[in-house]
């Protein structure tokens, strides 16, 4: 069930946002471009202004980028939004509406929208031994950075795209690195094992050790880390360990609120307008699961994705008019020299075609029930986007062979 509500300029609580990444910053954004001129407040756990994430396993890791704020703190003074920063919610009462800081203190709401955001999974087994590292936040990636500089051999647990672009600019930073993964190949459950062997291969082809098919039994160290066990028995040194095995959405802070989370993905539960179960709560990016036009929840973790869910969830809030628009994904990852794109909605158990690939640069269609559902390429930007219109129109595989 979800609730019909508008906010109006002459709320005296006004919007609190609650996240400090895109989606809470393009939502204040949206909301001053839709004519809003209530209280907008952006509550962050961070001390940092809302800022880009996607560097910070890219540019920021290699020292290529110190900067990654979505907007200059100036902007939110000049737009008369509020930034609440190092204040994380650890609570939500709907009924009262209001948002519980920490520390106790209780910040009231017209409207709330939910952008946490993801926490990374964690290895409890590791313990607290130093030189472990997760990567989600901005003073996360500077201390990984300022440990890469003196670290010789790092082990890079998951083959994600997280995990495979810490290992390329950890090679880029002069570290000798171990890539591994349980699943058949990087980014098996993603894209499948075909383009995952080519992502291997690209990994390899620039130094990268990278172990397929085995995890990590346990670590070693005196107070630092030493080593790393694989479940194979093989131990190998290391004085950096970078885990990267995935994220959940940031929801533990909305126990007992009444806003229901997705019993599958754990993402907060939406309408397609981005609607929570609460009345007055909304829910957008990466922590969001919403329902799409044929009835599914969907969660979908790209940067892209927040600015078409930031075009739907403002004007509904302010009770305008949505326009329908056709939008087809899109989220990339850079490793070395090559840029990796995906458009549509590739999945690991699509009949993949390979249709270029001269050793490093590649392309590839996905094909399901005969239409094609996607595309993905390696360092060949063109060729990706000139496919967009045609994943748009559920084009027959046949037409791309051919």
């Amino acid at each position: 069930m979800v609730y019909e509500h508008h906010v109006t300029s002459s709320s005296e609580q006004g919007v609190v946002i609650v996240g400090g990444g895109l989606a809470a910053a393009r939502t204040a954004e949206q909301l001053r471009r839709s004519g809003y001129t209530g209280r907008v407040t952006i509550v962050s756990d961070e001390m940092h202004v809302p800022y880009d994430r996607p560097p910070l396993s890219k540019e920021v890791l290699r020292k290529e980028a110190d900067d990654v704020a979505l907007k200059p703190r100036e902007w939110y003074d000049e737009n008369d939004i509020t930034l609440r920063l190092g204040a994380a919610a650890t609570g939500l009462d709907t009924t009262a509406q209001t948002v519980t800081l920490a520390g106790g203190t209780a910040l009231g709401y017209d409207e709330l929208v939910i952008a946490t955001g993801l926490v990374p999974r964690r290895i409890p087994a590791f313990g607290d031994l130093g030189g472990i590292h997760v990567l989600r936040s901005f003073d996360e990636s500077l201390a990984l950075r300022e440990h890469a500089v003196r670290a010789r051999h790092g082990v890079v647990v998951g083959a994600g795209f997280i995990g495979c672009e810490v290992a390329a600019s950890l090679r880029g930073l002069g570290v000798d690195v171990v890539l591994v993964e349980p699943q058949p190949t990087p980014l098996a459950a993603v894209l499948g094992e075909r383009i995952g062997e080519l992502v291997a291969r690209l990994h390899r082809d620039e130094g990268v050790d990278v172990r397929l098919g085995v995890g990590v039994a346990e670590v070693r160290g005196q107070g630092s880390v030493e080593a790393v066990v694989l479940t194979d028995g093989t131990e190998l040194p290391a004085d950096l360990v970078v885990v990267g095995i995935g994220s959940h959405p940031a929801t533990d802070w909305l126990a007992g609120s009444g806003v229901e989370v997705d019993g599958v993905d754990g993402g907060v539960l939406c309408d397609e307008a981005g609607r929570t179960t609460a009345p007055n709560v909304w829910a957008l990016g990466d922590v969001a699961s919403w329902r799409d036009a044929t009835g599914h929840q969907a969660r979908v973790e790209h940067w892209s994705n927040v600015a078409d869910q930031t075009r739907v969830v403002v004007p509904a809030m302010l009770g305008q008019e949505v326009a329908p628009t056709t939008v087809v994904p899109y989220f990339w990852s850079d490793q070395y020299d090559v840029k990796i794109q995906c458009l549509g909605e590739p999945e690991a158990t699509d009949t993949v075609h390979l249709v270029e690939d001269d050793g490093r640069k590649f392309l590839a269609y996905y094909e399901r029930d005969g239409v094609l559902v996607g595309v993905v390429g390696g360092g060949m930007p063109g060729k990706v986007m000139k496919v967009r219109a045609k994943i748009a129109a559920g084009a027959p595989i046949s037409e791309m062979l051919g």
